[in-house]
């Protein structure tokens, strides 16, 4: 537990204090926002606030999570934690060169849509392959699975059974997880502090399924405990609790600048990137369809546009929303931002809260 707390406490720090040096330091560089002309128009005030500041609160949970390991030296770093921390960093990177493309060509447009899909593809891709690879020495469990799971691997959807082509399958899942949860994370992003604020709400969740698999784990009870049938075969849990708790800290530091109104942008490096580490923390936990309730927010933002753009395109010109992602629609029904960002939370604490309940239920009656 001490070692939880050292991950929140350096995090926290270190985004409080260079969160506002980080605004400064982007405005001078010339990292400003670009508004698209077609958004709600209240967004047009904005153009010009300090972009890419997913680059602090990214760096401040590595940050923390480093420094519980240096501090409690009886928890070491981990193939999982190391697994999470890159599929985050590689993610943000992608998301870098697509708002490193905007702020330079000064225009709201960055990377095309393929070549941001590839670079999801390529950094998921070796997410998966690793996961799988990186087995514990002594008790041989993978970070990852190739069972598809739900609070826990089922069994009638492992996708080693198929060989080869199930290994192929699972590699393909890994990357639908990855690219749809960073996508849905980065359509969430378009209320100042909304994103920051529900994923926080997202890593709670996690941290609090992590810490019980840590406690639950086979390899931590005794086979003549009670509990033991009911045991998840999982790898590192108590590490990924430290990593979701340094980047939920993180994040609310840099959430007191960045929340309505925002002083501060974290952009695609922050939205892709924080849609990975939930993506990763949802595959270790082994609860990757249990991740549709817990992120329910995400889910509903990203249907919003899926419904949009679908309905549009068969009626030729019609809209069920008076405009996509979800949030913009109440905008554009007079909505203030901050009534839309403080009720969407809400509705993300619901689902964290569903999520994390529906986990701790299904191992009672387990």
């Amino acid at each position: 537990m001490i070692a939880l707390f050292a991950a929140g406490a350096a995090s926290l720090i270190f985004t409080f204090a260079l969160t506002p040096v980080a605004v400064k330091l982007f405005r001078r560089l010339g990292w400003g926002q670009m508004i698209r002309a077609d958004g709600p128009q209240t967004h047009q005030v904005k153009a010009g606030t300090p972009t890419k500041g997913g680059i602090v609160f990214v760096t401040g949970a590595i940050f923390g999570y480093l420094v519980a390991h240096l501090i409690i030296p009886a928890t070491p770093i981990t193939a999982s934690g190391l697994l999470a921390i890159g599929l985050m960093t590689g993610l943000g990177l992608v998301g870098f060169l697509d708002d490193f493309t905007k702020t330079r060509r000064r225009r709201s447009l960055g990377l095309t849509g393929r070549q941001k899909i590839a670079g999801q593809v390529i950094v998921a891709t070796a997410f998966a392959v690793l996961a799988l690879l990186l087995r514990d020495p002594v008790t041989g469990v993978a970070p990852a699975s190739p069972a598809i799971s739900w609070v826990r691997d089922l069994p009638f959807l492992n996708l080693a059974a198929l060989g080869a082509a199930g290994l192929v399958l699972y590699v393909v899942w890994i990357n639908l997880l990855a690219v749809a949860t960073s996508n849905a994370v980065n359509l969430t992003d378009g209320a100042d502090g909304l994103a920051a604020g529900a994923t926080i709400i997202a890593l709670s969740a996690y941290t609090f399924i992590a810490l019980f698999q840590s406690r639950m784990a086979c390899q931590s009870l005794p086979v003549g405990d009670p509990t033991y049938d009911r045991c998840f075969v999982v790898r590192d849990p108590l590490d990924l609790a430290i990593f979701a708790v340094a980047l939920a800290a993180s994040l609310v530091g840099y959430l007191w600048y960045s929340g309505p109104p925002g002083q501060i942008f974290m952009g695609d490096v922050g939205s892709l990137g924080l849609g990975g580490a939930v993506a990763a923390l949802a595959i270790f936990t082994r609860t990757e369809l249990l991740l549709i309730i817990i992120g329910g927010l995400y889910v509903s933002v990203a249907g919003s546009v899926i419904i949009q753009t679908t309905y549009f395109k068969l009626t030729r010109g019609r809209r069920i929303f008076l405009m996509s992602p979800l949030h913009h629609h109440f905008e554009m029904k007079g909505w203030p931002e901050i009534q839309i960002t403080m009720r969407f939370w809400i509705i993300a604490v619901v689902c964290a809260i569903a999520g994390a309940s529906i986990f701790y239920v299904s191992w009672l009656t387990g």
